[in-house]
Parts: C-alpha cells; sequence; structure tokens
C-alpha cells in the first residue's frame, strides 16, 4: 500500500493504492474502504509492465546543498561537483522526491557549512537510508544509527547502503541498521546520548516522541524535525521547547523543517 496527495493545495486529502497480486476478495475491498471515503476502484494491471522501471521515470533528480539524488535511471546524468546517492524507487518512503526529504538534505548541508561537527548521530524513522547515509558523508568521523518501525524499509535501507557504497557496522564512519519503533531498541539505548539526531517522520509522533527524543539528546546536540505542515511547525516546536530546547530555525514553505538544540 501506498498514498499520495494528488492536489497540492488540499495537503489533507490523500489517495490511497493498494497493490495486490490477484483480483481482491470482498473482504479485502471492505477493510480498503475504512480507511477512507467512498468505494475503491479496481484497476487490472498487466503482468508485462515493468511498473519499477515505470514509476522510475517519473522521479527527476533533486538537488538539495551539495547533494544529487537519481534513480538508476539517471546514474549518467550526476554533476561532477555533486555528493551523489543513488536511490530506487522502491517500498520505503524517502527517494528525496518529497519536500521534507529534500528538506532534510538541505538543512544537513548547512549545518555542515557553518562548521558544525557530529560524532554520534541517530536517524530515527529512516526509510530509504538517504539522511543517515548524506549525515555520514558530511561527518565521516562519526558513529550512525539508522532505525525504522518498518523492517522492509531496513532491508531497503541495507541495499542503499550496498549500492552507495556505505560501510554497515558499529565503528567510526559506519552505518548501524535496526528495527525500532521510535526510541524503543536496546541499541539506540546503548548508542545515546546522541550530539545529531533526525526524525523525518510525521508531526504526531514527533509530539508523541518528544519526551524520548530529549533524554537521548546530548547536552548541545541538535534535532532535525521533519515530515510536518506549516500549520503543524508551532505544536511540534511547543512539544520540544516545553522541554528545555531553543528552536534555532522553524524552516520555511509547506513542508518545513525544524531545528532546535539543547542546552550546554
Amino acid at each position: 500500500m501506498v498514498a499520495d496527495e494528488p492536489d497540492e493545495s488540499r495537503p489533507d486529502d490523500w489517495v490511497i493504492h493498494a497493490y495486490f497480486e490477484a483480483e481482491p476478495s470482498d473482504e479485502e475491498l471492505a477493510a480498503l474502504s475504512r480507511l477512507g471515503r467512498g468505494e475503491p476502484q479496481i484497476e487490472h494491471l498487466e503482468d508485462s509492465t515493468d511498473w519499477v522501471t515505470k514509476s522510475q521515470q517519473g522521479l527527476q533528480p533533486i538537488r538539495a546543498g551539495r547533494f544529487y539524488v537519481h534513480t538508476p535511471m539517471h546514474y549518467a546524468d550526476r554533476p561532477a561537483d555533486t555528493v551523489n546517492f543513488e536511490i530506487d524507487a522502491g517500498l520505503a518512503f524517502g527517494t528525496g522526491q518529497h519536500a521534507t526529504t529534500a528538506g532534510c538534505l538541505g538543512v544537513l548541508d548547512k549545518l555542515a557549512t557553518e562548521g558544525r561537527s557530529f560524532d554520534c548521530i541517530a536517524d530515527i524513522g529512516t526509510g530509504t537510508g538517504l539522511l543517515a547515509f548524506a549525515a555520514l558523508a558530511l561527518w565521516p568521523q562519526a558513529r550512525c544509527i539508522a532505525t525504522d518501525i518498518d523492517p522492509v524499509a531496513v532491508d531497503v535501507s541495507r541495499d542503499n547502503a550496498a549500492i552507495n557504497g556505505v560501510k554497515l557496522g558499529h565503528g567510526a564512519g559506519e552505518l548501524l541498521l535496526a528495527v525500532a519503533d521510535g526510541m524503543d531498541s536496546a541499541l539506540l539505548t546503548a548508542r545515546a546520548p546522541f550530539d545529531l539526531l533526525i526524525a523525518n517522520i510525521l508531526a504526531g509522533p514527533l509530539i508523541e516522541l518528544a519526551p524520548n527524543f530529549v533524554s537521548a539528546l546530548a547536552p548541545g546536540g541538535t534535532i532535525i524535525l521533519a515530515g510536518l505542515l506549516d500549520t503543524q511547525a508551532e505544536g511540534v516546536a511547543r512539544a520540544y521547547e516545553g522541554r528545555g530546547l531553543t528552536l534555532e530555525d522553524r524552516g520555511t514553505g509547506e513542508w518545513p523543517v525544524l531545528v532546535l538544540s539543547s542546552p550546554k
């Protein structure tokens, strides 16, 4: 199942797409109906179509700061002066096309340009692994852990790490991958405190996880929060400011990226 936002002027309206290997049963259609409004529309997809290639044809490369993110189809178009990542249009969120992912890449680039340095990094809700890859490219001496609640996303991140030459492991300059629901992971507990924590998820979970995120942040640490609409930014920021963090950057646009820091 995937979802998209067909009308940018109506960000709260989503279309859910469910793919089945065979014609869905009445029970499956009833379950889908309960997720939204109206009756599901059924369309038969030809087996001969290469749907991965077809989906990638519509994904143009994006540039955010020094980063250039592309699908395999655009490998030959990579600029020589960028940090390049190849991310398939697959089963996990975070190909760089969405404004939240691109915005996080831009913020990471800005922090590095300002001379900020981080040694212990966490990417919560990593999706494709892209933001963790970018953080390690900027701070190659760091130890980085990337987690996701979805085991499929962790598998996708592992594959993407191999494609992009990101070394997996526990040491400096290496990425550790794990399945975790929020901060509920022995590996996250063992790695904390983090001097950089990235979470590109949704506004509700960001608010719910505020106590755990703040307690896992090192003194003087930085947290990047995304996946929220502009109308939700104040509520998310307030959840963290109320726990002693300072809002450094509220971000701009429909999908702002918040940057907050803990006291030293």
